[in-house]
């Protein structure tokens, strides 16, 4: 008697894909290994049943096309996929893993992203990229000018210091050629990225300025057009979260713990979350808390009492818990900011 297949477990990759089929109870129905263009026909002809993929690389882009065939996919997070391999890592192993691990009752799936949420993310991930080459190459030209006496202080802001001291009368008649010429070089490299960057950047601020729920998010200090299309792109549907808290523990704010017979044992950031969203918001906690130079905070305010006994890297990691929390009441009770100054006592 032919046995019906009630979920496929898929272990992805560039070429060939691994497949576990299983019934209902659990009971091996199939184990394949397909390339590509036959995985696609294969699930095609299969009849709609559950399938589950670890959320990797091309998962979300597999997860659209088998929905669109009438398959109700999930994709789990690889770190909850690894308790389930049995013995020897490999590809049969992986995907009967994967089965198993979507058969839990209580395990935790990945959102399915849009293709328009990943061209948001693209979109970042890319200026993320040229943000990290011109500070590569700045770090690079002041190394290399330093070794002929011409010193300047970390930041794109001090380039305008070389470059004036490369254009001297002294510089030209000192340094090498060759030395001039790649300066020069470097120099030419690093206003091509800082262009590329501004065009960057004025994409983001008219794809925040479509969005009304962006432009409520911004009313929040520390939050900022990247910010906001960081949460558009990377975040999922914030009602899969059922409080503030559990969006703060998706991003990684909240303390790790290592609790046992009653006993709570806390201890640094967990930083198992999604990370770019965690690092945007630290950094706008710090320009929110930098700020507090200029206008000191009320010591009964909440942010004053926690300035007044944490350092400031604690006290910014504290209030970019407090931003998430807070976004995620903006974001699900459709309200606007009301955080009073220094977000209220």
């Amino acid at each position: 008697m032919k046995k019906d297949v009630s979920i496929i477990g898929v272990d992805l990759a560039k070429s060939v894909f691994q497949l576990h089929g299983a019934t209902g109870t659990g009971e091996v129905v199939f184990r394949k290994k397909l390339s590509r263009r036959q995985f696609e026909e294969f699930m095609k002809a299969q009849p709609r049943c559950r399938v589950a993929m670890e959320a990797c690389g091309t998962a979300h882009h597999w997860a659209r096309l088998l929905s669109a065939l009438g398959h109700d996919v999930c994709l789990i997070s690889p770190k909850f996929v690894k308790p389930f391999v049995k013995t020897q890592k490999n590809d049969m192993a992986d995907a009967e893993a994967i089965a198993e691990a979507a058969c839990r009752p209580t395990m935790r799936f990945v959102e399915i992203k849009t293709p328009e949420q990943q061209g948001l993310g693209m979109i970042f991930r890319l200026r993320d990229m040229l943000v990290g080459q011109r500070t590569q190459t700045i770090n690079s030209l002041r190394g290399h000018l330093s070794e002929f006496g011409i010193v300047a202080g970390k930041g794109r802001e001090n380039i305008a210091k070389l470059r004036l001291a490369l254009e001297t009368e002294d510089a030209s008649e000192s340094l090498p050629a060759s030395v001039r010429a790649m300066s020069q070089l470097c120099l030419e490299q690093i206003d091509g990225l800082s262009k590329r960057i501004s065009d960057l950047d004025a994409q983001i601020q008219a794809a925040s300025r479509r969005t009304p729920l962006s432009a409520r998010l911004q009313k929040m200090p520390g939050i900022g057009p990247v910010t906001a299309m960081a949460i558009a792109a990377f975040a999922p549907p914030m009602e899969a979260f059922g409080r503030g808290r559990d969006f703060s523990a998706w991003l990684g704010l909240v303390p790790r713990q290592h609790s046992s017979g009653g006993k709570q044992r806390l201890g640094r950031t967990s930083k198992s979350g999604q990370r770019d969203i965690r690092r945007l918001l630290i950094t706008g906690a710090m320009a929110v808390i930098s700020g507090t130079k200029v206008r000191p905070p009320a010591e009964s305010s909440w942010l004053g009492r926690i300035l007044a006994r944490k350092p400031r890297m604690l006290a910014a990691i504290a209030l970019a818990n407090k931003m998430a929390r807070m976004l995620w009441a903006i974001m699900t009770k459709d309200e606007e900011f009301r955080g009073g100054p220094q977000l209220a006592g």
